[in-house]
């Protein structure tokens, strides 16, 4: 077990509360939450509050159900939200932050995700992470 981690930062063309809402909101995650091509997201659930949980279904085609949940550590509406990462391919102490920041065009949107169990498996979250926030660019 490591303390890896990894950042990745995106502009994104709609206000920080519009930003920030969608990753409280299940209907939303169901349409963004997709770290690859071909995955789905079948259930999506938010109890948007601190201690608050979520569960999220990732669906791919060849790995079948991958359970994501974790717990709201920090809900700081419209600047940062941070929660636990718990998957199949995470520890079980790994935090997601992610901070948003207002700009002339929208929202700078920063990601930072600690704690990985090997290099591949930081270097697999990136590419799953870029994915996503190109997703909820798209759904927003």
């Amino acid at each position: 077990m490591t303390d890896l981690s990894l950042e990745i930062t995106r502009a994104i063309p709609h206000p920080p509360e519009k930003v920030f809402d969608a990753w409280l909101n299940p209907e939303m995650l169901a349409k963004f939450m997709l770290p690859a091509p071909g995955m789905t997201v079948p259930e999506a659930h938010s109890d948007a509050k601190v201690g608050g949980r979520f569960k999220i279904i990732m669906r791919a085609p060849e790995a079948g159900d991958l359970p994501h949940e974790g717990e709201y550590k920090i809900i700081d509406r419209p600047n940062r939200l941070q929660f636990t990462w718990n998957s199949p391919y995470s520890q079980d102490d790994s935090t997601v932050t992610l901070d948003f920041t207002p700009t002339e065009k929208g929202t700078e949107l920063r990601l930072h995700h600690i704690r990985f169990p090997s290099q591949e498996n930081r270097d697999n979250h990136e590419g799953g992470w870029s994915a996503i926030l190109a997703a909820l660019e798209t759904a927003l």
